[in-house]
C-alpha cells in the first residue's frame, strides 16, 4: 500500500470516527453540567416516613443545650408514639456551642450512621452547624436516608443536602421550641408542634393563610428550598449553596436592619437565585428598628416587590414560618403548589 493511499485510509477514518461521535452528541444531554443541574428541580430522594416505634435522635449541631431543657420536647415525642435517643452533645457546653466541633460533628456523625435512628432533630440553632458541614460523611447516610429536622442556623443543613444529595428535610420548631405545659399552651404554640408529627408521619401538608394587600398573584409548582436569609447569603459560592432554578424558595430571618435585608435581597438577585422561581414566600421577619438619623426609608415589601418586579411568579408575603410562635413545618426538597389570589392563599405539598 502507498504512503498516499494510507494516508487517505487514515484521514477517513478519522472523518467517520468525528461523525459518529457528532452524531452520538444529542443523545447523552444527561451528562452534562447543566443537565445535571437542571433535574435538581424535577427529582428528590425523600426519606421513610415515620410510625409508631421508630427512634428520633436529638444532637447539637451548633448551640449548647441542657438535659432538662429538651424534656418537654421529648415527652411530646414519646406521646407521639415514638423512641427518642440522646446525643452526646446534649448537657456539653463550649463556649456558645454544644461541645467542640469535633464533638458536635462525631456526634451528628453518629446519628447519620445509626441505621435503627429514622430522623435526626436538632435540639436548637443558634450559630455553628458551617463549622461542622465539611467534617460530616453522608455515605452511608445516602443508603438510609433519614428526616434531619430543624430551622435557622440548620438551614446550613438543608441547603447542603438539597445543593448536593437532593435529599428531602424538614424546616420547623426544634427542641428549644416545644411549650413546657401543653394545656396552658397558645393553640398555635401547640398547632406548630403537631405540624412537626404530621410532616413526620407523611400527612399531606396544606396551609392556608391570610392574604396581603402586597401580594403578586398567581400559581406556581416545584421543589420547596429555602430557609434562613442570612445563612443563605453566607452559603452563596460555597458547595452548600442551593441551587432555585424552578423551585419556590422560602425565606425568613430575624434581628437584622433593613439595609441589611436590602443587601441580603440584591444578593438573591445578583446571584441569579430569584430569575426563574416558580414562587416566592416571604415568612416572618424580625426586623431591627432603625438608628436615629440613618433611617432607611424602605419596608421589607418595597425591597422584595423592587427585586422580583420584573418577574411573572407569585410571591407571598407574611407566611407564618420564621423565629416566631407560628413557624410551620415545611419539607425542603419535597414538590409543592403555591396558589395565591387576591383572597387566598394556599401552600400543599
Amino acid at each position: 500500500m502507498s504512503a498516499k493511499i494510507l494516508y487517505l485510509n487514515i484521514f477517513m477514518n478519522r472523518k467517520n470516527f468525528l461523525s459518529a461521535i457528532a452524531a452520538m452528541a444529542p443523545a447523552i444531554p444527561e451528562f452534562t453540567r447543566t443537565s445535571k443541574e437542571d433535574n435538581q428541580s424535577k427529582q428528590s430522594i425523600i426519606p421513610k416516613y415515620l410510625k409508631t416505634g421508630d427512634i428520633i435522635g436529638i444532637t447539637c449541631p451548633a448551640g449548647y443545650i441542657m438535659r432538662n431543657e429538651i424534656e418537654a420536647a421529648v415527652l411530646q415525642m414519646e406521646s407521639w408514639g415514638f423512641k427518642l435517643r440522646i446525643g452526646d452533645t446534649i448537657g456539653k457546653r463550649d463556649s456558645s456551642f454544644g461541645g467542640t466541633d469535633d464533638e458536635r460533628a462525631e456526634d451528628f456523625q453518629q446519628m447519620l450512621d445509626d441505621f435503627s435512628v429514622k430522623a435526626i432533630m436538632c435540639a436548637r440553632g443558634g450559630y455553628g452547624a458551617v463549622r461542622i458541614i465539611d467534617k460530616l460523611n453522608f455515605s452511608i447516610f445516602l443508603h438510609h436516608p433519614k428526616w434531619i429536622i430543624g430551622f435557622s442556623d440548620v438551614t446550613v443543613l438543608h441547603s447542603h443536602l438539597n445543593r448536593n444529595y437532593q435529599v428531602a428535610s424538614i424546616h420547623s420548631k426544634m427542641c428549644n421550641s416545644f411549650p413546657d405545659d401543653h394545656t396552658t399552651a397558645e393553640p398555635v404554640q401547640i398547632d406548630t408542634i403537631n405540624s412537626i408529627r404530621r410532616a413526620l408521619t407523611g400527612e399531606h401538608m396544606k396551609y392556608a393563610v391570610t392574604p396581603h394587600i402586597m401580594n403578586k398573584a398567581g400559581v406556581g409548582e416545584g421543589l420547596l428550598v429555602g430557609g434562613n436569609l442570612k445563612t443563605l447569603e453566607s452559603l452563596s459560592g460555597t458547595r452548600s449553596d442551593i441551587k432555585t432554578a424552578g423551585k419556590i424558595l422560602f425565606v425568613e430571618d430575624t434581628g437584622e436592619y433593613l439595609y441589611s435585608i436590602d443587601r441580603m435581597f440584591w444578593n438573591l438577585k445578583r446571584t441569579a437565585k430569584l430569575v426563574n422561581l416558580k414562587g416566592l414566600i416571604v415568612g416572618g421577619f424580625k426586623i431591627k428598628p432603625d438608628d436615629a438619623g440613618e433611617e432607611f426609608g424602605r419596608t421589607l415589601y418595597d425591597i422584595v416587590l423592587e427585586k422580583v418586579k420584573e418577574y411573572q411568579y407569585p410571591v407571598c408575603f407574611d407566611f407564618p414560618v420564621g423565629h416566631q410562635r407560628n413557624n410551620y413545618a415545611l419539607k425542603c426538597g419535597v414538590m409543592h403548589k403555591l396558589v395565591i389570589t387576591p383572597n387566598s392563599v394556599i401552600l400543599s405539598g
